[in-house]
């Protein structure tokens, strides 16, 4: 093609770009969340999809497709046309079931596109009240007491919530033996009814049941203490030094979607989600908001995928 030629068709795509971001989006965006309705990423998760809808004057759809790890709603939105009209919004979950299936359909980083990190937040450790524990200490001396006869529940087989909790055994030595469940309600439930007595779930789980004394906290999993439970200690206080991780939220499209689209929906979520209003509406939710670039989120998430893949080779953790 020669220099002239060449230089009108890159002009024409760069109209053709700008004219598609600008008339982005032109219908209603899905949503897909990979974890079942009420879990820790689907409370946070309407409330951003609301708050994204009224920006971009078009509804954002919640699409809850869990299962498998959170690979099913991921393998969902892998295979979508990259027009920005399906979106991904995930957790840690994503990098950790990467490391636990070995033949996942899809490729956790390359196909897919970061958009934005949002929310960050802690679990915590609680236990059923039946349980006679009242530190993590007297918890980890029971498991030792007790090998794999101490229940404790996930939202499922490589969930994030496995996966920390497996962490927390392999570090304080804890044998305790893990019952997945189909989504964090259940599993949630099952703590409550006492037949299982340990979980690691999220603060606006435990938060009201705590208050009921239908649940006692004895850690929670990030290196700083929570705002809203400044009396229970970090993991890494209570007994287990360098314990860390978090629960995060973030948003990632089908990989090839346009740079334009892809900017617009970080210009628009970085300017909903800075109004305090909306800070404090997530915040309730028990995470934190902590955006992040695209830039930023891609190498993040690079990160913990390598962090996870550790913890999985450590652990000997299995989807079996």
């Amino acid at each position: 093609m020669k220099p002239a030629a060449l230089l009108a068709t890159l002009a024409l795509l760069v109209v053709c770009a700008q004219s598609a971001a600008q008339s982005y989006p032109s219908r209603s965006i899905r949503l897909v969340i990979p974890f079942a309705p009420g879990g820790l990423v689907d409370v946070p998760g309407r409330v951003i999809a609301q708050r994204l809808g009224e920006a971009l004057g078009q509804p954002v759809v919640v699409e809850n497709r869990a299962g498998a790890g959170s690979t099913i709603g991921a393998d969902a939105v892998a295979k979508s046309k990259p027009d920005g009209h399906t979106l991904l919004l995930t957790s840690t979950t994503h990098v950790i079931s990467a490391n636990l299936y070995k033949a996942l359909p899809y490729d956790s980083l390359r196909d897919f596109a970061p958009v934005m990190k949002l929310t960050e937040g802690p679990y915590v450790l609680v236990v059923n009240p039946a349980l006679k524990v009242a530190s993590v200490a007297e918890l980890v001396a029971l498991a030792r007491e007790r090998p794999g006869r101490i229940d404790y529940g996930s939202s499922g087989n490589g969930s994030s919530q496995h996966l920390v909790a497996a962490l927390f055994c392999t570090m304080a030595g804890a044998p305790l033996n893990h019952v997945p469940y189909k989504g964090s309600d259940r599993a949630t439930q099952d703590l409550i009814g006492g037949q299982i007595m340990v979980a690691f779930v999220g603060t606006p789980i435990a938060l009201p049941h705590l208050k009921s004394g239908r649940l006692r906290a004895l850690a929670v999993s990030t290196t700083t203490r929570s705002p809203q439970m400044p009396d229970v200690p970090t993991l890494a206080e209570a007994g287990v030094p360098g314990y860390e991780a978090t629960i995060w939220i973030g948003l990632l499209a089908p990989a090839g979607t346009p740079a334009e689209i892809l900017a617009r929906l970080q210009a628009e979520i970085t300017r909903v989600l800075s109004a305090p209003e909306a800070r404090a509406q997530i915040s309730a939710t028990g995470v934190d908001v902590t955006l992040a670039g695209a830039e930023e989120f891609g190498a993040f998430v690079r990160a913990e995928h390598a962090k996870w893949g550790k913890v999985v080779r450590d652990t000997g953790a299995t989807v079996n």
